[in-house]
């Protein structure tokens, strides 16, 4: 039987973030739920919804204030928050790139470094890559960006792991194949995967609680298809 953990998760307003935080509370773990729009957390029971853009270093300070004044402590933090575009390198403007290297990348980073002091020593960060974003795999047209960029938050959990190994918290990347959301509909219209957002978070889920007992700086492939 499993402790009940306080697990703040990114991204939480649809998708695989929205099933994890429904599977988070129905396994009676105590939920803070940050996306951008949180229209569809409102009226969830059990969870502590935030209104946050990550990419916005000021605003993620404000949120840590009022996580720290209610004297929350941190046992996981699941990066789920991300941006995806499908389009031909040419046509990727810098700012394109940017803008996804400030979600994809930048955001993260700025995430977990202001939390770092809330996250207890036994604490696991897992961040949400991708299996285009891991050296070897089959790669896409079109996602010059969106894999490049999850390349990055790779060698970021790489690294990450290796400067808190002595300290906690403890690091892993999820690196996932194709999972059937609106984000993959968006950008790959007509292709359906066989994985079920609800399926995916069951599996981060049990990751996120008890993958850095084995594992720790590790990019773990999840994947059945490799878009």
């Amino acid at each position: 039987m499993l402790h009940k953990k306080t697990i703040l998760i990114t991204g939480a307003s649809n998708g695989i973030g929205y099933e994890l935080v429904k599977k988070a509370v129905k396994h009676g773990h105590e939920v803070i739920a940050v996306s951008r729009n949180i229209g569809s957390l409102k009226n969830m029971v059990g969870v502590e919804s935030f209104s946050l853009d990550i990419t916005k270093d000021d605003l993620i300070e404000s949120f840590l204030k009022k996580l720290i004044k209610n004297k929350i402590k941190l046992d996981v933090l699941i990066n789920n928050a991300g941006a995806l575009i499908n389009k031909p390198f040419e046509k990727t403007s810098i700012d394109l790139f940017k803008n996804l290297y400030n979600v994809n990348v930048f955001g993260v980073a700025s995430l977990i470094r202001q939390c770092l002091p809330i996250i207890v020593k036994s604490g696991h960060v897992v961040n949400i890559s991708s299996i285009g974003g891991v050296q070897g795999s089959s790669k896409f047209s079109g996602l010059s960006a969106y894999s490049s960029s999850k390349g990055a938050l790779n060698i970021l959990t790489e690294l990450l792991a290796e400067e808190y190994k002595d300290t906690g918290p403890f690091f892993n990347a999820l690196a996932l194949g194709a999972v059937q959301t609106q984000m993959l509909e968006k950008a790959f219209p007509g292709y359906k995967s066989k994985i079920t957002a609800e399926k995916m978070a069951s599996y981060i889920l049990d990751f996120s609680l008890s993958g850095h007992e084995l594992f720790n700086g590790k990019i773990i492939p999840v994947s059945l298809s490799t878009p």
